[in-house]
């Protein structure tokens, strides 16, 4: 299998792992996926800033977070780290719609 396809797969199984019977997440939910999901200290240091918890808490307004919502989060942390290895792009804290 492609390594693209691979990383496909591997988020919809983590999002149909974590989420509950209604095929949602809430936010504890995102935060405990990622807690035990990432093991990068800084990439977790990340996610628990405020600048991070507010894009969560936007993202989940009506308290629960659907697979597209979860898509962005997870492209919003990409985009973290491709910003932290090439020094292209926006980085998680970089975002003027804070």
């Amino acid at each position: 299998m492609s390594r693209l396809q691979d990383i496909i797969k591997s988020m919809v199984e983590l999002y149909v792992e974590y989420s509950d019977t209604d095929g949602k997440l809430s936010k504890e939910e995102l935060m405990t996926m990622m807690d035990k999901e990432i093991e990068c200290s800084e990439m977790k240091e990340k996610i628990k800033s405020k600048k991070c918890e507010k894009k969560a808490d936007r993202m989940g307004r009506d308290g629960e977070i659907d697979f597209r919502e979860f898509s962005r989060c997870v492209s919003f942390l990409a985009n973290s780290c491709y910003h932290k290895k090439t020094g292209k792009g926006k980085d998680c804290g970089d975002s003027s719609d804070d």
